[in-house]
């Protein structure tokens, strides 16, 4: 299947969104797609088979949040903690993982032409060197598109995150291009895996779990958080809608306990983040151009 599903709303679904639309509307989700394998037990599926049904409904969802004018999306997809699930589950996620990047690249001409930028988050050092390459060929192909951004977790957990922050970090004072007294929770931010994005105004979970993961744990402090009983390839137009209606509701309240304070980093700390970020860029243009020659 597509990475962006074909507009599928029908007449009234449309009217719907339209209503919703004349509210405000949350620039940036974040998904826990939460539910794949009880669907598949649900409907006497293979495992694999329900996650490929879960990377469809991702691909319908980022259509719905594109239609609401939904800037950028970012999706829980593989924790490093489900490497702890047997072999076969974990090979049959790599492979799919597989499938669906290289189905990216076959029509990457589609994303270009709707805008999309493709960005991954997470340690990419622990999965396989093939799916990096297509990885960072995906990341590298649509970095100069600037409609909407999917960000995809793959690989991922907060607490992985915020521990190379701080190694980056430490290392930084080792080389001198940063002191001690220049780490505040503004550095520990842009040195993220999320640095390129803002925090998420809402997160929606699905299957009835009412947990976060170790999922995106910094950046969600004053993130509208919404949990839902349906699995995830089940969601709905209307499950969506919902946690939309639901994030205005609370919007007023949001609005009291968020610091619309930008960002500021004296020339040292800046120079430093401009390093930082320009080493990850390269690493993964390298990986890029590794894949393409070889």
């Amino acid at each position: 299947m597509s990475w962006i599903k074909e507009h599928s709303l029908n007449w009234f679904q449309s009217l719907a969104l339209r209503i919703i639309k004349t509210g405000k509307v949350p620039k940036h989700v974040a998904f826990i797609m939460d539910g794949n394998r009880r669907y598949a037990n649900k409907q006497n599926l293979e495992k694999r088979e329900g996650h490929s049904k879960g990377f469809d409904k991702m691909a319908e969802t980022l259509y719905w949040c594109m239609d609401l004018g939904i800037v950028e999306v970012t999706v829980y997809a593989f924790s490093i903690e489900n490497f702890k699930r047997n072999k076969e589950e974990v090979d049959n996620l790599m492979d799919l993982a597989r499938q669906k990047f290289k189905r990216l690249l076959e029509e990457k001409e589609k994303l270009m032409d709707m805008g999309v930028c493709i960005r991954v988050i997470g340690n990419l050092s622990i999965i396989p060197e093939d799916i990096c390459k297509l990885i960072a060929e995906a990341m590298t192909v649509t970095k100069e598109n600037n409609r909407a951004f999917l960000n995809l977790a793959f690989a991922y957990t907060s607490r992985d995150e915020i521990t190379h922050a701080i190694k980056d970090i430490i290392q930084g004072v080792k080389d001198t291009d940063i002191l001690p007294e220049d780490i505040t929770e503004d550095l520990i931010t842009d040195c993220l895996y999320t640095y390129k994005s803002p925090n998420p105004d809402l997160l929606i979970r699905t299957s009835g779990e009412t947990r976060l993961s170790d999922f995106l744990m910094w950046q969600i402090s004053n993130t509208c958080i919404y949990f839902t009983e349906v699995l995830w390839p089940e969601f709905s137009i209307w499950n969506f809608l919902s946690a939309i209606f639901y994030y205005q509701r609370c919007y007023p309240h949001l609005q009291k306990n968020r610091s619309l304070k930008p960002i500021m980093h004296n020339n040292r700390v800046s120079m430093y983040i401009d390093k930082l970020h320009n080493k990850r860029d390269s690493t993964i243009e390298k990986i890029y151009l590794s894949a393409v020659q070889s």
